[in-house]
């Protein structure tokens, strides 16, 4: 029996692509998503009994339970949650509406909480792993991304919380991705390859932009079992961009 990961938000982006290694890699992966179009599309791009999927709103209570206990269901186990779904709004202040910002928060940090609520009674049995998706916005910011910034610093701090109340059964830890080109990974009425310029690489420390296997490979990391004294911790894979410092 393959161990069983959940991922949100699983069938675009850093999502998608951490669902195709963790297949890759013998894992059984439950790709939690909310987009019909994109589920659809890596449908027919799967052939595999390893991957089932989950149409899921994270920032519905109730779906959130349905989902999870349907995927403990199918593959017998849960024993990793990769908390990765999340949207953003980012507009002035002023033009930002309670109800955007509502929606922001509820989808990112929400859904987070309510994820690891409803999987940790199936991951202590598995002596599992919860992987956050946080961001280096969580530290530093561009104008106009308040709800989304303020999404990734509440799950900056809920991973440790979650790492003290879920152990010793339970390791709990977040990612910060910096800039990951995840620009034609998307539902194909959205995919458009971004096309990185040599500035673009050059403002990195590391000499490039990066990709979602930066991401994925992180992932697998902290899921492997012989890592079981890292937890409560965050991981930035930004490149080198949060310690650079830049004058003008």
């Amino acid at each position: 029996m393959n161990k069983n990961i959940i991922v949100t938000g699983g069938a675009q982006g850093i999502g998608k692509i951490v669902s195709q290694e963790l297949l890759k890699n013998e894992y059984s992966v439950s790709v939690f998503e909310i987009d019909d179009e994109a589920i659809k599309e890596f449908q027919s791009e799967v052939n595999s009994t390893n991957m089932a999927f989950f149409r899921t709103d994270v920032a519905d209570e109730k779906n959130v339970q349905q989902s999870i206990s349907a995927s403990n269901k199918k593959f017998g186990n849960i024993s990793g949650l990769i908390n990765n779904a999340a949207i953003h709004d980012n507009k002035p202040m002023v033009e930002l509406t309670f109800e955007a910002w509502n929606r922001v928060i509820s989808v990112n940090l929400s859904g987070t909480f309510l994820c690891a609520k409803y999987a940790a009674p199936f991951l202590k049995k598995s002596k599992g792993s919860i992987i956050n998706m946080s961001s280096t916005r969580a530290f530093q910011s561009e104008p106009n991304t308040e709800a989304y910034s303020a999404s990734k610093g509440g799950i900056y701090s809920l991973t440790h919380a979650l790492a003290m109340s879920l152990g010793p059964e339970i390791r709990v830890n977040s990612i910060s991705p910096g800039w990951i080109d995840v620009s034609g990974i998307r539902k194909k009425s959205e995919a458009k390859k971004y096309q990185q310029t040599e500035e673009d690489k050059k403002q990195h420390p590391a000499g490039r932009v990066g990709n979602a296997k930066d991401i994925s490979n992180m992932v697998l990391f902290l899921l492997n079992p012989e890592n079981s004294f890292i937890t409560g911790q965050n991981f930035i894979v930004d490149g080198g961009m949060t310690q650079k410092m830049i004058y003008v």
